[in-house]
């Protein structure tokens, strides 16, 4: 019963008594129920085109709006995680990486840098041929790292507003799930075969390529939103092996 009165049946029923009432007002002060009639079809009739622009055009430009709304907020949360993990992290992935150098080429984000230079840059990183290779200890190096930010991920991974930014999510399931092989694998780490190798260059492949994509397409955001932030990432991007947070010119 305290369901069927809600708000909302409460005002609909009000509007619709308020309408009942002044029509009747109306027929009783000028006996014109043919007026009346008339004008209520064509209100009617309206009222279908009102529905249209209201569906097609008007809930199109909010729900436009709202995912843009919810895009700022998770390109803050994106921004937390560069700035507690993912900076380190992608440094610490190029060592794994021999031809890191020529991927660097085409990584070295510039100021001046517009949509098309982006883009070219997201399609290197697809396409690039990552020739994984390590050492045991720079991998236990690794695990230490990613398993002292273990909860930190955890925590974004709660975060229900990252469903609406896929790549994001895969990147998180990627990295927590190269965290979890690592762990597991314990001391067992220093004598692993050439089959288990092979299976872990393949998630630091997947992790390192997300990451990239992931870190170009943050930095073109903030080259759009945020131009001192932008700045301040193209000047420290661990891709660039001249990097350096130093204002020359």
């Amino acid at each position: 019963m305290k369901k069927f009165f809600s708000w909302t049946v409460i005002v609909s029923l009000a509007l619709i008594l308020a309408s009942g009432i002044t029509y009747t007002l109306h027929f009783f002060i000028f006996h014109d129920a043919h007026h009346i009639f008339i004008y209520m079809l064509g209100d009617i009739a309206f009222l279908f085109l009102d529905v249209l622009l209201v569906i097609l055009f008007i809930e199109r430009i909010l729900a436009r709006r709202e995912k843009k709304a919810i895009l700022k907020k998770l390109n803050m949360v994106i921004g937390t995680f560069f700035s507690e993990v993912g900076l380190e992290l992608l440094a610490r992935f190029s060592k794994f990486v021999g031809n890191c150098t020529e991927l660097g080429n085409n990584l070295c984000i510039q100021p001046e840098w517009k949509e098309k230079e982006f883009a070219n840059a997201k399609d290197a990183t697809k396409n690039f041929e990552y020739q994984i290779d390590f050492d045991v200890n720079d991998l236990v190096e690794l695990r230490t790292f990613l398993s002292s930010k273990h909860p930190f991920m955890l925590r974004l991974l709660e975060n229900t507003t990252l469903l609406e930014h896929e790549t994001f999510t895969d990147l998180m399931w990627a990295i927590s799930h190269l965290t979890e092989e690592l762990e597991f694998r314990g001391n067992k780490i220093y004598d692993l075969p050439e089959t288990d190798l092979s299976h872990l260059k393949n998630d630091l492949r997947r992790a390192f390529s997300q990451l990239i994509y992931v870190w170009i397409a943050y930095n073109q955001h903030l080259k759009d939103s945020y131009p001192f932030l932008f700045s301040l990432y193209s000047r420290i991007n661990p891709m660039n092996p001249d990097a350096s947070p130093i204002v020359t010119s």
